[in-house]
This record gives structure tokens, sequence and C-alpha cells, in this order.
């Protein structure tokens, strides 16, 4: 005697392993959702949304922790924070102060073969670069101009224009930059890591008058800047202290 087709069929189905009846089952509901959401998509509701022109998207300015968030208009447009003029001349000097940061460490690689030397170099040269155009973009952006009011009508390469860069703190005097170029090996070395301790701690002055100035520092993106700069060159001046301490004691 042959079995009814349908009780074959229902049969088969109830002795499917486990697996294979959840995989099908997830799989169904897949199928429904996206069907269900592409019709949605082109329903009259949906098209009219799109058309209407007053169904523009929110802007939604979160609230301080705490506090609730606000609506604020679609002509809402962003702005740049404000800033101080001493944020602005912070900023100029500090590209000025990396400048010739970066001009000690390009004397490294014809100067010295000390690998620790060279690898700070490396180092510091390239943070510095990186910071000096993010200086410049965020002066560009405010409409200032990148140079200290006074660079701009100095000659770059007079002789007054480096005694007007020694008047930042820890900038080199064009006497020790000398010094360093015709310095090599050992000498080199110990004038590089000698004066940069300088250049940095001179760094670590201007941050700290930009702090200490009312109303300065409150940009945010200057905040974080000037306070990754603090923390970094304390850390790198750590460093060379530390290799001055080591080529001292060897030298014993």
């Amino acid at each position: 005697m042959q079995a009814d087709s349908s009780q074959l069929k229902f049969f088969s189905f109830r002795h499917r392993p486990a697996a294979q009846c959840a995989k099908g089952a997830v799989t169904l509901l897949a199928t429904l959702m996206a069907a269900s959401a592409l019709a949605n998509a082109f329903s009259p509701d949906a098209r009219a949304q799109q058309a209407d022109p007053s169904r523009t998207p929110v802007i939604v300015q979160p609230g301080a922790p705490g506090q609730p968030s606000k609506t604020l208009p679609s002509s809402t447009h962003g702005t740049v924070p404000p800033r101080s003029q001493a944020d602005v001349e912070f900023m100029q000097g500090m590209i000025m102060h990396h400048a010739q940061a970066v001009e000690m460490t390009a004397l490294i690689a014809s100067h010295t073969e000390n690998k620790d030397v060279r690898s700070l170099g490396d180092r510091i040269s390239s943070s510095q670069k990186d910071e000096i155009k993010f200086m410049k973009r965020w002066l560009a952006t405010r409409g200032e101009s990148t140079s200290m009011p006074m660079a701009e009508k100095m000659d770059m390469s007079s002789q007054s224009n480096d005694q007007a860069m020694t008047m930042m703190p820890g900038m080199l005097t064009p006497e020790q930059m000398q010094a360093l170029r015709k310095a090599t090996a050992a000498e080199f070395d110990h004038l590089f890591l000698t004066g940069m301790i300088q250049h940095h701690e001179g760094a670590l002055t201007m941050v700290k008058e930009l702090f200490d100035t009312a109303g300065a520092g409150q940009d945010a993106d200057l905040f974080n800047f000037a306070t990754d700069a603090d923390n970094t060159q304390r850390a790198e001046i750590r460093i060379m202290q530390s290799m001055l301490d080591k080529k001292s004691s060897g030298e014993k």
C-alpha cells in the first residue's frame, strides 16, 4: 500500500536535521524582511517624504553631560571656534620654533653615525613637520598669516632674522647653530642633544605662557595640540638626558 504524497512530504520535513530546518527558517525570515523593506522604500508614503522639501534632515546638538540635546534649524552651519590673539601668536611662533628643530635634525645624516641619535632625529623631524602642517592649516582656516609679523619683514637668511628667532624661548643662537654645523661624530652628538633639550624646554615655556594667558588656549584643536606637544617633548627630553648620562658614564 502506497503512502499518500502529502504524508510523504510531511514525513520528510519532520525528519530533516535540526540545523537544516533552522537555516531554512532564517533564510525565509531574511527574505521576507528584505521584501518588506523594498516595498516600504517604494511605497507612496516613502516617495512623498523624499519629494517633500519640508522633510529635511534633523540636526541635533548633543547636550552637556546630564543636559538634553537641542534640535537646530536645518540652515545651521559650522563655525570656527573663537580664538585669542595669544593663540595666533603662539601658533606663528611655534611654526618658526619647530622649523629650527627640523633644521637641526637635517644635519644628523651627514654629521654622525650614532644610531640612537639618528633614530631620535628621525622621530623629532617627522613629528614636528606634521605639527607644522597642522599649525599652518589652523592659521589659514582662521584667515591668519602663517608667519610672525616681524619675520615677514625680514630676509629669512639674514643675521637679523636669526637674532629675531632667538627671542623665543629655547631657540639656539646663530653661534650655537654654527658650532653644530661644524661638529662631527661625538662632538656633534653632544651639541645636538644639549641643544635639542634646550630647544624642547623653550617649547614647554611657550605652552605654559599660552595657558597662563587669560582667554587663550580655549580652542579645542589648539588645546589638544599644545597639550600633546608638551607631553611629547617632555618625554623626548627624558630620552635625550638619558642618552647624555649614558654617554658621560661610558667615557669615564
